[in-house]
């Protein structure tokens, strides 16, 4: 990879803020290599700049990377799949309520405490993790479905 690929690729994965100079170490390149990408990834609407305690900071733009995420599932999925994942994933949260009478991730993991296996632990460990996971991307899912027609009719290619 290039400086420039190592630079873009860590960036797309900061979920705390970061320094230019932080990004250069685990990019193995300078500080103003690492701040000259950084800034083109601000420009690209890729990368939040914040300034914090006299420090540039750097970090995934999370409304843009929603966006982007939004129209790639509605680009690759219909409206049928897109709804079927939908409800797939609320009733997978709805069996998690129900079986372990709990109304959130939270929940479940504070149940461990309350088991006698380690077995079982894990199994409620796993379980809240995905349920956070499913949480997370039940909106992204929703806007997708819930904006598919006006997404897909700006979408096409003008004749």
């Amino acid at each position: 990879m290039t400086r420039g690929e190592r630079i873009r690729a860590a960036a797309r994965t900061l979920r705390t803020p970061r320094t230019a100079s932080w990004v250069s170490d685990e990019t193995e390149t300078t500080t103003k290599t690492a701040q000259k990408y950084l800034d083109q990834l601000v420009e690209d609407t890729v990368l939040q700049k914040i300034e914090r305690g006299g420090q540039t900071l750097y970090c995934v733009d999370q409304l843009m990377a929603t966006y982007r995420e939004v129209a790639t599932l509605q680009r690759e999925h219909d409206r049928e799949e897109l709804a079927d994942v939908l409800e797939s994933m609320r009733a997978r949260i709805a069996e998690w309520e129900t079986e372990y009478d709990v109304e959130s991730p939270s929940e479940l993991l504070a149940s461990v405490a309350d088991v006698d296996t380690p077995d079982e632990a894990e199994r409620r460990r796993e379980i809240a993790s995905e349920w956070d996971h499913l949480a997370d991307r039940l909106p992204v899912v929703k806007a997708a479905l819930k904006e598919y027609d006006w997404a897909t009719d700006r979408d096409g290619v003008p004749v």
